[in-house]
């Protein structure tokens, strides 16, 4: 608070005439980043739709890299966060799906309907000395089998991940899951 205070050239108490405490104004914060999402263009169905109002969380959000952790620590949704979820699930809605689908489509997009994915952990690094780094690769390969397999024979391994690839190729996977699901008339069983 005291450093928005210095920023904004007042002094920090008198962002509490606008804010009870930081939680707050990190909260509003959240609310303006999600209502500048844009709206879906007008697609080809629910799927299109959703995509694009996704792909546009992706964007809105990238611009600003402090709101994924604020999204992630938000302990209440404001109304700019119920109002762009209540928008994804009336998508839903309107392209016929039920109600229980909604409710686990939702859950799978998770963190993915803001435009972002947590990622893997990473691996160790490998040490600098090639002695020292044979050696360690030779325990890491005989422990981690499957790792070593992926990371030596998949298209770019070793490369820097194309994130936005990657984000595009998991939120495909979900929806095609979703519509799947959908038309082949998918219900829980309880």
């Amino acid at each position: 608070m005291r450093r928005l205070a210095e920023t904004l050239y007042v002094t920090p108490m008198a962002l509490y005439k606008h804010v009870a405490h930081r939680e707050e104004l990190i909260d509003e914060m959240v609310d303006q980043v999600v209502r500048d999402i844009p709206p879906a263009t007008a697609g080809d169905g629910w799927k299109s739709a959703l995509r694009d109002r996704i792909r546009g969380a992706r964007g809105a959000l990238g611009a600003h890299p402090w709101a994924r952790d604020a999204i992630e620590t938000r302990t209440s949704a404001g109304a700019g966060v119920l109002a762009y979820m209540d928008s994804l699930m009336a998508t839903m809605f309107d392209g016929g799906l039920t109600s229980d689908l909604v409710h686990h489509g939702m859950h799978a997009l998770s963190t993915r309907m803001w435009g972002f994915t947590r990622d893997v952990l990473p691996t160790p690094v490998a040490p600098a000395d090639p002695a020292e780094r044979e050696r360690a690769f030779t325990v890491f390969a005989a422990a981690y089998p499957a790792i070593v397999q992926m990371a030596t024979t998949a298209p770019h391994a070793g490369e820097a991940c194309d994130h936005d690839a990657e984000f595009e190729f998991a939120l495909d996977l979900i929806l095609d899951g979703i519509e799947l699901r959908h038309e082949n008339g998918w219900h829980s069983t309880e």
